[in-house]
């Protein structure tokens, strides 16, 4: 059974990932936060940055395509193929309310015939191996089964799917009743994506479904950081090992983007995952949140580690 880091737009960039794998480990595998390319403009400069093999050295990358259109698909597939790659992944499960407008991610999933297109096209010229990120549906999870049908068509090197519907986002609980329908049922690898936030999570999933191929996870990776170590057998995390993976991480970005305001930004971010680990440390956590500053930032989560507040 594989272990894969879930793409997080914003937050699992080349310099995350090459943090975490160096402190906690674990993953057979991470995917990008999407590509957004459009036509003749295959990446942006920082989509490129993202994806650069000298940037992702010592991990196995699939990179994450976001498009609907099958050229505009193949274009950005062959130059990553230039790059080295052997597989992208087709993003057809992002919830976002602007994604979905233009027709993206799980909007996607509102057309079969269009993806039938699609796929048909994509197949017949791609230069690399394809896997493809669904959810279940866009409303209702059993439309998950035309959908199967569909993919069963194409030699997909994998289906990830999350077990939720568009209209859940990321609220309420997977639809495991219907997701096991589909376990059992399918021919494609299967990879299961979806609230695995402890190593109990993750082992009731595997005795439930033991025929899947993968699992993906992420959140659960930043609610604790050592959780797919753990699941190969690893140690859990200390207190002194995330600080100094916080510290580089840090240190990191702040070489990297311009000016702290960035910086400070980025690393707020994470603190809503972060937080639950210190779930009495409420007025420690407020004050990071309210760090003007990365040089106050730093004074703050340097006493928080260290036990001073």
């Amino acid at each position: 059974m594989e272990l894969y880091f879930a793409p997080m737009e914003g937050i699992t960039g080349y310099i995350f990932r090459s943090v975490y794998e160096k402190y906690f480990g674990g993953a057979d595998r991470y995917f990008t936060p999407f590509l957004a390319p459009v036509q003749d403009q295959w990446m942006t400069n920082r989509e490129r940055r993202d994806v650069l093999p000298e940037h992702n050295e010592g991990i196995s990358l699939v990179p994450q395509i976001l498009t609907n259109r099958a050229s505009v698909f193949l274009g950005t597939a062959q130059v990553l193929a230039d790059m080295g790659y052997r597989e992208v992944n087709l993003n057809c499960g992002c919830p976002s309310g602007t994604v979905v407008a233009k027709g993206k991610g799980a909007g996607m999933l509102r057309d079969l015939d269009n993806l039938h297109r699609f796929l048909e096209e994509a197949f017949a010229h791609s230069p690399v191996d394809i896997s493809i990120k669904t959810r279940l549906g866009m409303r209702e999870a059993e439309e998950v089964f035309p959908l199967m049908e569909l993919l069963q068509e194409y030699p997909l090197k994998e289906w990830i799917l999350h077990a939720r519907v568009r209209e859940d986002y990321y609220k309420n609980t997977p639809r495991m009743e219907v997701f096991g329908q589909v376990a059992g049922e399918c021919r494609l690898p299967l990879c299961y994506n979806g609230d695995i936030h402890t190593v109990e999570d993750y082992e009731q999933l595997v005795l439930a479904h033991p025929g899947l191929h993968a699992v993906m996870i992420g959140r659960g990776c930043l609610t604790d950081p050592a959780l797919l170590r753990k699941i190969k057998g690893g140690r859990p995390m200390d207190m002194a090992e995330f600080a100094a993976f916080h510290e580089e991480l840090c240190a990191r970005y702040e070489d990297c983007m311009s000016g702290d305001r960035n910086t400070l930004f980025k690393m707020k971010e994470l603190w809503a995952y972060w937080a639950v680990l210190f779930p009495e440390e409420t007025r420690a956590l407020k004050k990071i949140r309210k760090a003007n500053s990365l040089r106050e930032y730093r004074q703050e989560t340097d006493r928080l580690f260290s036990g001073e507040n």
